[in-house]
């Protein structure tokens, strides 16, 4: 089946899964009225860098080290989504009130700190980012984000680490 998937065609399908997966998530937050954490943000930072490589990927079409190149970048930002979600769940698997109380929201943060310690607080968690409010088949929210993110990087190294394209 992958063989009938030109390389371009691929990264083009792996640009609209991430398309897919920020539009349900706008969707959870602005319908479903699910407002998104710190770590959550995170999630949706990563999944819109996988999908601008891909978009990329697929505008560029490069052949040969330029589409592993890219099928390895594409990987790369998966995996920091799939490591983010990896910490997000490890919160929501801790005992109510083990985990800090809830701090300032990421706005704010960002105003009044630089980047670096933006992140290195935001990755320590939260209490607002131990609260499960969605399911779906008993999963989490950032259960299904590291499923999707980690299916999407096995395609970006399939697509581009194949011979024909």
């Amino acid at each position: 089946m992958l063989s009938a998937i030109s390389r371009r065609s691929g990264n083009a399908l792996g640009f609209v899964a991430c398309a897919g997966l920020m539009g349900y998530a706008l969707y959870a937050q602005y319908v479903l009225g699910l407002a998104p954490c710190p770590l959550c943000i995170f999630q949706r930072i990563a999944t819109i860098v996988t999908g601008v490589l891909f978009l990329i990927a697929a505008i560029h079409n490069p052949r040969g080290i330029g589409a592993r190149v890219y099928g390895a970048l594409i990987a790369v930002a998966a995996l920091g989504g799939i490591l983010i979600s990896a910490r997000h769940i490890w919160i929501q698997a801790q005992p109510p009130g083990t985990v800090a109380a809830c701090g300032a929201d990421l706005d704010y943060l960002l105003e009044i700190m630089p980047v670096t310690e933006v992140v290195s607080k935001v990755l320590t968690g939260s209490g607002e980012c131990g609260k499960i409010d969605w399911t779906f088949l008993g999963l989490s929210m950032p259960w299904w984000v590291a499923i999707s993110l980690g299916v999407l990087g096995v395609w970006a190294l399939l697509v581009n680490y194949r011979k024909s394209g």
